[in-house]
């Protein structure tokens, strides 16, 4: 079997329900490693808090975090690494939009330092703080962010999330691309335009000399379109949007039922994990 890239999404697809990887997920892709082929991880997540499975998988690969927005090698520090941020006059326009409408909170990062507006929601400011030797900075977004940010990230009231997503398409579309997490967290990540995961993985491909056809994807959510439409084998997750399966190439189990261990087992003839209890 010829060498393929796997591009691997985090939430909804990689991790489970229980936000782990299954025993069998992880043998199948240490077994697709030891084949030759080419593990990386491409997700929203920012990498502090993707780092844990990035080492769980013993990988050695450049990651995509931010949706494309930062592109590097945990393990080169000089590697060509790719940052693209968001002009910090569009991040305030957006901060001035997110109090138009109210949310729940607002969130930037500038590589792995964290900005949150508001100190009312424990878990989400836990969750983004993972991973950061740096503490989060609290407080008012428009005095406290100096330079450029990565991402901005908005948590919405629910009912508003379409009228904020559409404002922000009014407002800034030739700008900025957003795009919403379904887990675990509903937020809507905002990064500069024409940024998306294809992006990165195009780089990595390019890296280790893979072709597109040989380029097998993974993806749940519509921050996947791109990559999941790139790749020459796109896969949905069945737990997977609408939309998404039906621009897929293939669709697999559920991320609770090994659906990135079943298709690798059956495409690049891996050995079946059987796993005793």
């Amino acid at each position: 079997m010829k060498q393929h890239l796997i591009a691997l999404d985090l939430d909804g697809t990689l991790l489970n329900n229980d936000k782990i990887i299954s025993d069998r997920t992880l043998k199948t892709i240490e077994a697709a490693r030891k084949a030759g082929h080419i593990v990386a991880i491409a997700t929203g997540r920012p990498y502090r808090v993707s780092r844990q499975f990035y080492q769980q998988l013993g990988l050695d690969t450049p990651i995509v975090n931010m949706n494309g927005a930062l592109v590097h090698h945990p393990k080169q520090p000089n590697w060509d690494h790719l940052h693209s941020p968001l002009p910090r006059e569009v991040a305030f326009d957006i901060v001035d939009t997110c109090y138009d409408f109210g949310v729940q909170n607002i969130l930037a990062e500038i590589m792995d330092q964290v900005y949150i507006e508001f100190q009312n929601n424990h878990e989400i400011t836990q969750f983004f703080q993972a991973g950061t030797e740096s503490p989060a900075i609290f407080g008012n977004m428009k005095q406290n962010l100096a330079t450029d940010p990565s991402s901005v990230l908005i948590h919405p009231f629910d009912d508003r999330i379409d009228s904020i997503r559409n404002t922000l398409t009014e407002r800034h579309a030739s700008i900025v691309d957003h795009r919403k997490w379904g887990a675990p967290f509903h937020v809507i990540e905002v990064i500069r335009s024409d940024l998306h995961k294809a992006v990165g993985v195009q780089k990595i491909a390019k890296e280790y000399d893979i072709p597109q056809e040989r380029i097998i994807a993974f993806g749940d959510e519509d921050n996947d379109f791109e990559m999941i439409d790139y790749a020459g084998v796109g896969v949905a997750m069945d737990n997977g949007i609408g939309e998404l399966k039906s621009m897929a190439n293939e669709i697999t189990h559920s991320n609770h039922d090994d659906g990135v261990a079943r298709f690798l087992e059956t495409y690049l003839g891996l050995p079946q994990t059987i796993l005793t209890k």
